[in-house]
């Protein structure tokens, strides 16, 4: 396989390719589907077997999804969840792959040897090819590090143009497992011959207590690698000396892909599992938005205020976006607030202690989600009347001088109904976020 390097342009398959198999802890069989995606898509799982207004429910391979599970990496949207990620995402990072569309036709996706290898294989066989735009990378600039009790695992700024992860996994001196150090660099090509095959592993106890719950019926020593005090039993063996190790970073590269793009930096974990590698993603996805946003203040407006109020109704004083600065289609819109103390709300919020009002602030978010709305044709004319609003966090107080930084992005357009999910940023820092849903209507009704 060619090195993928993270200076490279994006990539998804020529062609669609499945895998089958039992579900690792349900024990259904399921079948998945990996489809070609355009650039820009990003990963995104779908679930055929249940729907949401009729469509298959999508939930992007994001954090922001994540939802807590024990001993595996879980996916939620609404009350639909895919099962048990990680090692299909750590195929997907690991051969480079930016936009995929991966359908599954059950909650939990298939355990098949415990690895991410037969994943790989099938993916292999679609054949990776370059797409037209640049990869997005996030470039770790400052330590970033989570922590619970002995366990760590850390982000740090790195020289060299990939992601290398180096992981101390330690059973102690008692354990055939022992204390193993293994160290993978994503840019010299070893991650399908020497990370991928490493299977997932259990002690003897765990295997016991977890099928005394009902989980994992199906498996047998023979299929998963269950580890006694003298090593693999029931006729198993380890592919690997330091097996244990290899997996261990199966999991932290299938867990941090949930950050949405390649990361360039080191990676540094001791004793970490699922629930703190989940955490780092979160905390790198945040480094991610705040790089983004801070590029965009230094690009010319794609709409000025002229163009704004030609799509928005609102005038003075209820005209709250300046500027927008980016749109892609009818997918994301990016779009400035510049708060100054003549505000006129400011006269009496509050006087001695001027803050902009939350509900402003949300508002703000509202009109550029109907410019975003109105980029798409059918819309054109129309105006999106707020229907409702859902997850209203204000996360931090704005202040005469400060520029909110607004993305709107696109949750689902119907005729009539438009679904937004939006974040304000001041700086680095999160102000606001909202899920708002607006009602399309014609003009000529308001």
């Amino acid at each position: 396989m060619t090195t993928t390097s993270l200076e490279s342009r994006q990539r998804t398959i020529t062609r669609t390719t499945q895998v089958s198999g039992l579900s690792l802890f349900m024990s259904e069989k399921v079948t998945v589907q990996f489809k070609p995606a355009p650039v820009d898509h990003g990963v995104v799982f779908v679930r055929t077997d249940t729907t949401d207004g009729g469509e298959p429910v999508r939930i992007p391979a994001l954090v922001t999804h994540v939802t807590k599970r024990a001993r595996r990496t879980a996916l939620r949207r609404g009350g639909v969840s895919i099962e048990t990620t990680e090692h299909c995402l750590s195929a997907v990072y690991g051969l480079g792959i930016d936009n995929l569309i991966i359908e599954v036709n059950g909650p939990e996706l298939p355990g098949l040897d415990g690895s991410a290898e037969p994943y790989v294989t099938a993916l292999l066989e679609a054949e990776p090819v370059e797409q037209t735009a640049p990869r997005k990378v996030l470039t770790i600039t400052e330590p970033v590090t989570c922590e619970d009790g002995d366990a760590m695992i850390a982000a740090l700024p790195a020289d060299q143009p990939y992601m290398q992860v180096i992981y101390d996994l330690d059973y102690g001196s008692n354990s055939i497992i022992g204390k193993q150090l293994y160290a993978f660099n994503s840019n010299n090509g070893d991650y399908i011959h020497n990370i991928a095959p490493a299977r997932t592993f259990v002690l003897e106890a765990e295997a016991k207590a977890l099928q005394q719950a009902g989980l994992g019926k199906h498996l047998t020593p023979d299929v998963l690698l269950v580890v006694g005090k003298d090593g693999p039993i029931g006729g198993n063996k380890f592919r690997f000396d330091d097996e244990p190790v290899r997996h261990k970073i199966v999991d932290v590269i299938g867990d941090l892909a949930l950050v949405g793009c390649p990361i360039r930096g080191r990676i540094v974990a001791y004793k970490s599992g699922h629930a703190l590698n989940q955490q780092l993603a979160r905390e790198l996805l945040k480094l991610r938005q705040a790089q983004h946003h801070s590029s965009l203040l230094t690009g010319d407006g794609l709409v000025d205020i002229r163009r704004i109020q030609r799509i928005l109704p609102h005038r003075y004083p209820m005209l709250l976006i300046d500027r927008v600065i980016e749109i892609d289609g009818d997918r994301r819109a990016v779009g400035i607030k510049n708060v100054s103390i003549n505000e006129q709300f400011f006269q009496g919020h509050y006087p001695g202690t001027p803050i902009m009002p939350g509900v402003l602030i949300v508002e703000a978010m509202a009109q550029l989600s109907g410019v975003l709305l109105s980029q798409k044709l059918e819309h054109t004319g129309r105006l999106a009347v707020l229907l409702s609003m859902d997850k209203v966090k204000l996360r931090r107080p704005v202040v005469p001088g400060d520029q909110l930084v607004i993305e709107a992005v696109t949750i689902r357009v119907k005729s009539r109904i438009g679904h937004t999910r939006c974040q304000a940023f001041v700086g680095q820092h999160l102000a606001a976020e909202a899920q708002i849903k607006f009602m399309l209507v014609d003009a000529e009704q308001e």
